[in-house]
Formats: C-alpha cells, sequence, structure tokens
C-alpha cells in the first residue's frame, strides 16, 4: 500500500536533514518488493509519474572521484553525457557491495541528501519542471516529496541533461 503524509511517522536522516533546514516536504511510504527494487515498479505500485520520481546513482569518474546523478526513474543514465558534466573522460556506477561505506546507504534506500560525504551531484534538467519530484528519503519504503528548486540548492547541485536520447 502506498500513502502520501505531510511528515510520516518514520524518521530518517533525510527527514531530520529536511526538517532542520526548513524545507518542506511530505514522505511517501510504499511497500517494498525484495524481487524489485526499481523505481518504476514503485511509481506503478503507487500510480506515481515515474518522470517526477528520481532515482539516485552514486558514480565514479575516471580521474575525479566520486559523485552522484539524480535521474527520472523512467530513464537511463547517458555515461557520455554525464562524464562530460563531471569534467571526466569516463565514468562508471560504483559496485554495489560499495555503496553502504561509501554513502551510508543501501540499493533501494540512496538518497542525495545526508550521504556520509558530500560529494558533487548532478539533478537531470527535467526535475525543474515539476512542482515536486520525489528522492528516496534513505531508507527502503520511503521517499520524499521536495519541491525541485529547494533540492537543488540544499545539495548544491548542478542541472543537466543526463539521460540517454
Amino acid at each position: 500500500m502506498a500513502r502520501h503524509s505531510e511528515h510520516g511517522s518514520a524518521k530518517t536522516n533525510v527527514t531530520r536533514l529536511l526538517e532542520t533546514a526548513g524545507i518542506p516536504y511530505k514522505t511517501f511510504e510504499y511497500e517494498v518488493d525484495e524481487d524489485d527494487l526499481s523505481g518504476m515498479h514503485i511509481a506503478e505500485q503507487a500510480g506515481v509519474d515515474p518522470a517526477c520520481m528520481f532515482k539516485t546513482l552514486v558514480m565514479k569518474g575516471e580521474k575525479n572521484g566520486h559523485f552522484v546523478c539524480c535521474l527520472p526513474v523512467c530513464d537511463e543514465l547517458d555515461l557520455k553525457k554525464v562524464a562530460k558534466a563531471f569534467g571526466d573522460k569516463k565514468c562508471d556506477l560504483i559496485p554495489m557491495k560499495t555503496l553502504r561505506d561509501l554513502t551510508g546507504y543501501i540499493r533501494g534506500g540512496c538518497s542525495p541528501i545526508g550521504m556520509k560525504k558530500k560529494f558533487p551531484t548532478f539533478i537531470d534538467e527535467t526535475a525543474i519542471l515539476f512542482d515536486e519530484i520525489y528522492v528516496n528519503a534513505g531508507m527502503r519504503g520511503m521517499m520524499v516529496v521536495v519541491e525541485p528548486n529547494a533540492l537543488i540548492e540544499f545539495v548544491d547541485a548542478k542541472t543537466v541533461d543526463l539521460v540517454k536520447d
């Protein structure tokens, strides 16, 4: 069962950080399907437009280190565009086994907000087309719904075209 609430019962580091910063948000809770953690599955389950539900991917550039990308769950990341935006020749997703140590988050629960370390962050330019977007709240089964410009400013992100044409 998916449900929206002003401020759900569960608190995460993400919701605490948003509250401390005075950024309005809503929570969105959904049932976790261990067989399908994809954002598309969550959007379909919840009846949410997948274009406004953003997945968080942690990347590593060939020379410039780690960075974060947020893009709609219905789209695929364009590695060439991303590497160029990051000022690197090549980049790739980090190995899943290193995600928790690097960010503090697990697969299906990774948020651009509140990682262990502040990484350069890129949010797909389509985010600003929406009044609000969904990003993970730092745990499986919960997302936060925020105004995109507030999120962009809060995580000090750059908006760029990240998706494959």
